[in-house]
């Protein structure tokens, strides 16, 4: 990878798919309102594995490995910069030597701290506010979580690289700090924007970052009405012996059948529309990626959807997933 541009003391936010989709959207709710651009990507083929092909109208095609790529935002005052890191999948094997291309990567982009997001599990019932616990890998980053009210996580483990890439950064001298939003455990399959969100305003008051947070309290609060509706009915057909019928409550909604081979022309245009949108605002792309989730078709789009944060601004229409070189 090749560093593009001069950044002015940039903080590096690494995201992943995870439980409740809880880092990953925060991390493209990020990207889509800052307005950010591709700065390079970490090539790591060796570390995964292809496991599934790919069907289109009866014809195998090979599947894609997962990518991996950084996207910058410059600060217009010229304070502080911030890279995110977005990876598609966590790797299933050579977890440090990952971490470690990611960091070291990092420090050529002269990052000052390193924040990983994260989901925590718990009892915590539908209608109660997420908390934020925290860890950090110094007592001045963890004194920063103390000061502003935050749950220090005591003991535990925290996994996957949301912690393994803050103990590299660690090893480099590099500090790192892991915010982990509350959220149902019945739910960990499901989408939850409301930690999302909790996650971000955490973010947004411990580095003073300027970030409109309208739109993920709209998302929040709509996807708090439909969890609680959902409840409502499996307690329903509880109390009236029928649950058997019911789906569990741990298990999510299901998705909206939108014929995942075929959409409607309607449908269609009304993607191509917010894809043409998001093209010349970028602060739009959050609302896309919202409506490729509702329709379950964002894995089919990511890759288009990612190629409007290139620096050119222009669609891959064609959705090659094939990697650039680094």
């Amino acid at each position: 990878m090749k560093v593009n541009e001069e950044l002015k003391r940039p903080l590096l936010v690494a995201v992943w798919p995870g439980m409740g989709n809880v880092a990953i959207n925060a991390g493209y709710y990020l990207m889509a309102k800052l307005g950010m651009h591709l700065e390079s990507e970490l090539t790591a083929r060796e570390l995964f594995e292809i496991n599934h092909v790919d069907v289109s109208k009866g014809i195998i095609r090979a599947g894609h490995l997962p990518r991996s790529r950084f996207f910058v935002w410059k600060d217009p005052k010229g304070e502080r910069d911030l890279v995110v890191f977005l990876g598609e999948a966590q790797p299933p094997t050579g977890v440090y030597p990952y971490c470690r291309h990611l960091i070291d990567h990092a420090r050529e982009l002269g990052v000052e701290r390193v924040f990983t997001f994260a989901a925590m599990a718990t009892q915590m019932q539908l209608g109660e506010k997420s908390r934020i616990f925290g860890a950090a890998t110094d007592e001045v980053s963890l004194a920063a979580c103390r000061n502003i009210g935050m749950d220090v996580l005591q003991d535990g483990g925290i996994s996957g690289l949301n912690g393994v890439l803050l103990g590299v950064a660690a090893e480099s001298s590099l500090p790192g700090t892991c915010l982990l939003g509350e959220m149902p455990h019945i739910f960990a399959q499901v989408p939850y924007p409301k930690a999302s969100l909790a996650v971000l305003r955490t973010f947004r008051t411990l580095t003073g970052l300027e970030i409109d947070l309208g739109e993920m309290e709209s998302q929040a609060e709509a996807m708090q009405k439909n969890l609680r509706l959902l409840m409502s009915r499996i307690e329903d057909a509880i109390g009236s012996g029928e649950s058997e019928e019911e789906p569990s409550s741990d298990q999510p909604p299901e998705p909206e059948d939108t014929g995942a081979a075929t959409l409607d022309p309607d449908v269609e245009q009304h993607l191509e529309d917010l894809f043409a949108r998001a093209a010349h605002d970028r602060s739009q792309a959050y609302r896309l990626k919202q409506e490729l989730d509702r329709l379950d078709m964002f894995e089919k789009y990511e890759d288009r959807f990612l190629d409007l944060f290139k620096d050119s601004g222009a669609g891959d229409d064609d959705g090659n997933r094939e990697e650039s070189a680094a």
